[in-house]
């Protein structure tokens, strides 16, 4: 399952845990149950590659991060909430998950088609047409 998407998704949760380890140096949370969600955190980075279904756990540990850490959830990289979904849909406004939706489309057509595709080339396309039209 090791592709360009789950290797940028993969990135984006080891920025999201470098975070979360800065959080626990700067002794901003509890240090105990710090420890073990980093625990969790780490094991869902290795499962990942290997084991589809552990995307369950990774809706669990984003909507945990929200809950958890709220002084960082503008920090969570809402393609991590998209590519969960589940529960993490809950954290995104209707019209973020309409420029996801289309950029999922995009991604699945490229697919079908053999053809490159570059996901934050996409999504800054998106981006930019979404705001004209509410301009």
């Amino acid at each position: 399952m090791a592709n360009a998407h789950l290797e940028y998704h993969l990135a984006l949760l080891t920025h999201l845990r470098s975070i979360l380890a800065a959080l626990g140096e700067a002794e901003q949370v509890p240090e105990e149950s710090h420890e073990l969600f980093l625990e969790r955190f780490d094991d869902l980075m290795q499962q990942l590659p290997v084991d589809p279904e552990s995307k369950y756990l990774g809706q669990d540990l984003m909507c945990q991060v929200i809950q958890r850490y709220p002084q960082i959830a503008h920090l969570v990289p809402r393609d991590l909430l998209w590519f969960f979904g589940g529960d993490c849909l809950h954290f995104m406004p209707d019209q973020e998950l309409d420029l996801y939706q289309a950029l999922e489309e995009r991604r699945y057509e490229a697919e079908q088609n053999d053809e490159p595709f570059d996901w934050n080339q996409e999504k800054q396309l998106l981006s930019m047409s979404s705001d004209d039209s509410t301009h």
